[in-house]
């Protein structure tokens, strides 16, 4: 991990929910860089100080299947982004995985909250400026995996 991923000033409000999504990213990162298997980097993570208040299952639901559909998540935001995969910051392609996830697999959480959830993930542990990147692209995504929700909240 860099000091980036362990010395993160993450908010202090922070429900299950949005903790899992913390050490899903940091499963991520360790994946991205080490290409470990999913098993070994949740055991990994599940062993990490603090995990105890994460929600569990969202956890592994957000680790394992980002890395299951890694391949099609990237080629749904590909065309999005301005650079090629390999020039994101292993902390903004791991967020963008999350979110791509999120966006396509769990249509219960409004798209509005994934994406001000991923935000808030590159704020924390990203660069000073990585939270716009991944805002833009994951609004233009949502636009597309969710066209109708999309549609009706611009409406309002």
């Amino acid at each position: 991990m860099t000091d980036n991923m362990t010395h993160a000033n993450p908010s202090k409000n922070r429900t299950p929910r949005h903790r899992a999504r913390e050490f899903a990213l940091q499963g991520l990162y360790q994946w991205l860089l080490n290409n470990e298997e999913a098993t070994k980097v949740v055991n990994n993570i599940r062993g990490a100080h603090g995990f105890d208040k994460a929600d569990g299952e969202y956890f592994a639901d957000l680790l394992r299947g980002t890395i299951k559909q890694s391949v099609e998540l990237r080629e749904v935001f590909t065309p999005l982004v301005d650079r090629g995969i390999g020039e994101l910051s292993p902390i903004e392609h791991a967020v963008l995985l999350i979110g791509a996830y999120e966006l396509k697999n769990h249509i219960e959480i409004p798209y509005r909250v994934v994406i001000n959830e991923a935000v808030e993930l590159t704020k924390s542990f990203g660069g000073i400026d990585g939270h716009k990147y991944v805002n833009g692209v994951l609004d233009k995504l949502a636009a597309q995996l969710r066209a109708d929700e999309f549609a009706a909240d611009k409406k309002r």
